[in-house]
């Protein structure tokens, strides 16, 4: 039987795609200090992967990491730096691990893909991945969109999965079925979840709401009643309190208020949020932005993982582009047998 593993599951090592002068960044300086942060955490903790463009490109993160232990390059083309949506999924099977390889197409052809449409098929001629058991599936599928439990649930927004640029002629019943074969899932828990502002994504769940454990969800919350936000986030809560675990009791809910707004060169709002955090190995990396919220949703998520170091990352400057923490890395679980 299939089964996704969750977050907080050992991982063998965590993969990043470095931000490259030919990308969308105009405040590639800053992203770039910020992926230093990331890359030096991750790697105290656990094997870092990380995707560059060239020789040229590798020599240059070098040089800006200088001392950085457990870190691991692979040369590949890719459009943009956000792997949770372009790069494989891991499932295991009979405790073997499995990789997953869905189309991507550019969250609803917003942009263009070609590149990281093609980004596994080009890992997958790595060393590092050129053994392992892959399956292409022919479905579009991003790894922000969905959240696993470990067991046998998942979350996500109808907003999302259900918009036809990404699966047209698929309802909600086909989908769930895909998920189902695809995953082992037994359960599926849909929001009717409108975006945040400045979100491309058409609402993935990794900006709203995110397992913790098996009984815990974490969710973007505003305690704002002027915020435009605030209605449709309490709606989210709502829609929360009814969902049940697998043995039929209510989640326990932790509410992130979202940081004050962050607005972009032309004042348009950014999708700044707290959720987008990323589970590593014996630590939680949070995204922060210099707002007095900073502080409140370090301390919910410390109660949250109470054994794991819980470390604030300056994301203000990643936000700029649409993403976060969460929306940058993909986690590898120890199962697969990584070649590093």
């Amino acid at each position: 039987m299939r089964r996704f593993p969750a977050e907080w599951e050992p991982q063998s090592a965590v993969m990043i795609a470095w931000p490259h002068r030919d990308g969308d960044f105009n405040n590639l300086a800053e992203v770039e200090d910020s992926y230093c942060v990331i890359a030096h955490t991750i790697s105290h903790y656990q094997p870092l992967i990380i995707l560059c463009r060239d020789a040229v490109h590798q020599q240059h993160i070098e040089q800006r990491l200088k001392t950085s232990t457990q870190t691991y390059f692979i040369q590949a083309n890719y459009d943009d730096i956000w792997l949770r949506d372009t790069t494989f999924l891991t499932v295991e099977e009979d405790r073997q691990a499995r990789l997953l390889n869905f189309r991507f197409n550019g969250w609803g052809n917003k942009y263009p893909h070609t590149a990281d449409n093609q980004l596994n098929q080009q890992l997958l001629q790595h060393p590092i991945f050129s053994d392992l058991p892959c399956q292409h599936i022919d479905f579009v599928l991003e790894g922000g969109s969905i959240e696993s439990d470990g067991i046998a649930t998942l979350m996500t927004t109808e907003n999302c999965l259900l918009n036809p640029n990404r699966n047209p002629g698929y309802n909600r019943f086909a989908i769930s079925r895909t998920l189902e074969n695809h995953f082992g899932c037994e359960k599926i828990l849909w929001l009717q979840q409108n975006k945040l502002a400045g979100d491309d994504t058409d609402a993935h769940i990794d900006t709203l709401a995110r397992f913790c454990s098996p009984e815990i969800i974490a969710y973007s919350a505003s305690e704002n009643p002027d915020d435009p936000h605030y209605t449709g986030l309490q709606n989210l809560r709502q829609q929360l309190e009814t969902f049940t675990t697998a043995s039929g009791k209510p989640y326990q809910l932790v509410a992130l208020p979202l940081p004050a707004p962050i607005v972009d060169d032309e004042n348009q709002r950014l999708p700044a949020n707290y959720a987008n955090f990323l589970i590593i190995n014996h630590a939680v990396l949070m995204p922060v932005y210099g707002d007095h919220n900073d502080e409140i949703a370090l301390g919910r998520i410390a109660q949250c993982f109470p054994e794991r170091d819980i470390i604030p990352v300056p994301s203000r400057p990643l936000v700029h582009q649409y993403g976060s923490l969460h929306c940058m890395t993909m986690q590898f679980p120890s199962s697969l047998e990584l070649t590093l």
